[in-house]
């Protein structure tokens, strides 16, 4: 082992750290470059042209993958009596608090009706301190999200507090039917910015496709194996340069081999007899 770092070495492994390094830190960037166009088209789905609610998602329909995020605008009137406050929303600064929604009919007042995180309040406000919604038809601009579905438990179904924004728990509260979906309000209503309410931070980003910044993943992984590459013949070039010369020894068999045939041979002539020779 010690004559892997023979002076005469240095040089080859200096170049080898050189390019495993270079092609390592090469593909990290390909792959923080892939990482970050996909959470820049996360974002930017956000910031779409709004769409009628209606080319989006139907009152029947299962929520779309395309649609998490999308800003739709909504039409119709609101339903005061489906009010409820949505508990455990953190707010911009991190401060404990709830959601204010409210559902509204996607169209006439028969409709069936989405429900609107209107916005966001602190730890401690009652509802009843909270303007009503206005009457009469209005218009509301957000971003499209599905309804939750987790295992949170009401520990007073009585009250207008849930621990999670499920259709199931605000279909009871209407007549209407509604949709498998709600909206978060870009901005808060008028009468609700006045009386202190927040707007509400979206809680999902909508999910990048699959072929963003592909090319970038590719480049990553090419890098990658350009390494393991360049590692394999660093280690095999110093595994050679170190290996114990093999002794060849076919011309001494060979030797060895002539010198016992001449020997027999010899010996065979005289019937195994050392010869005397005579001087003349």
């Amino acid at each position: 082992m010690a004559r892997w770092w023979s002076i005469r070495l240095w040089g080859a492994h200096l170049l080898g750290l050189l390019c495993v390094s270079i092609a390592v830190g090469m593909g990290a960037w390909q792959y923080d470059a892939w990482q970050a166009r996909r959470a820049a088209e996360r974002v930017d789905l956000t910031h779409a042209e709004p769409v009628p609610i209606t080319e989006v998602i139907g009152p029947d329909d299962p929520f779309p993958t395309a649609g998490l995020g999308r800003p739709v605008d909504v039409e119709g009137s609101f339903l005061p009596e489906g009010t409820v406050l949505v508990s455990g929303r953190a707010g911009a600064d991190g401060q404990d608090g709830g959601w204010v929604v409210t559902p509204i009919t996607v169209g006439d007042a028969d409709a069936p009706a989405i429900p609107v995180v209107r916005g966001w309040v602190a730890e401690g406000t009652e509802l009843d301190a909270l303007p009503a919604p206005p009457t009469g038809r209005v218009e509301v601009r957000g971003w499209l999200q599905p309804t939750e579905a987790g295992s949170g438990t009401d520990e007073d179904p009585n009250d207008d507090v849930l621990p999670e924004l499920r259709v199931a728990d605000l279909v009871q509260r209407v007549d209407q039917d509604l949709y498998g979906a709600y909206v978060v309000a870009q901005e808060p209503l008028a009468a609700d910015a006045s009386a202190g309410m927040a707007g509400a931070t979206l809680d999902q980003l909508p999910e990048a496709s699959r072929f963003t910044g592909l090319r970038n993943l590719l480049y990553a992984i090419e890098w990658w194996v350009f390494a393991a590459f360049a590692a394999f013949l660093w280690l095999r070039y110093v595994r050679d340069a170190t290996s114990e010369p093999v002794a060849d020894g076919t011309n001494d068999g060979a030797d060895s081999g002539a010198d016992s045939g001449a020997d027999s041979g010899a010996d065979s002539e005289t019937g195994g007899e050392p010869v005397v020779r005579s001087e003349p």
